[in-house]
């Protein structure tokens, strides 16, 4: 075997360990009720990127269902004070505007969001991407506008139930306390899959 085919293949393996490491450099904050939420650092970021992995009684349908239904986001999305649809797109996407109720003495922030569902092709699976947009509301008085945020979902049918793994990150802007990026990083997404889970269980989405 010559040098350059050793040293070749030497590259391909660290390759392979150093993106191994990345995707799996999660650290489990909380796991309860059958929900595990998990941080890890964004470089150059204060805040961290959030995972949640937990099952859902119910359909992917009945899923998009709810998600589609903007105007409930309150009753189920953390710190949501009021969400509208702003447009729809097509079947799959739509654009919504939602208003987050901040712990004071933090100013609220809003948010100007595209959502898009699609099947993943070769698989019953869908993929949920939720990211933020400009263009369509303008900034508004008393509140920060989130100048960046992105939330994906990989929702796997299984019998009479979901998986979900859900990652977010946002840039929230503005200062945020250190005591809240806590709270950000655990307890909200937490008690969001807890809602969820309730409505996902009950005739809500029908």
């Amino acid at each position: 075997m010559t040098i350059v085919r050793i040293l070749f293949l030497i590259t391909l393996l660290w390759v392979s360990v150093f993106t191994s490491y990345a995707q799996d450099n999660w650290e489990l904050k909380k796991n309860e009720n059958g929900i595990a939420v998990y941080t890890r650092g964004i470089a150059n970021e204060k805040l961290k990127e959030i995972r949640v992995v937990c099952e859902l009684p119910g359909t992917t349908a009945k899923l998009i269902s709810i998600l589609q239904n903007v105007s409930g986001h309150p009753n189920w999305v953390y710190l949501s004070e009021k969400a509208t649809l702003v447009k729809r797109l097509n079947h799959n996407s739509l654009v919504y505007y939602t208003i987050t109720d901040m712990p004071w003495p933090v100013t609220d922030r809003d948010l100007v969001v595209e959502f898009t569902y699609n099947q993943v092709p070769g698989t019953k699976n869908i993929a949920i991407r939720a990211e933020s947009t400009s263009g369509y509301v303008p900034p508004k008085k008393g509140f920060v506008r989130v100048p960046y945020s992105l939330a994906t979902w990989e929702v796997i049918p299984l019998k009479d139930k979901i998986k979900v793994d859900y990652v977010f990150r946002v840039n929230p802007g503005g200062a945020i306390p250190a005591w809240l990026v806590n709270i950000a990083a655990t307890t909200g997404p937490y008690n969001t899959f807890v809602k969820l889970r309730e409505i996902m269980a009950g005739d809500q989405a029908e």
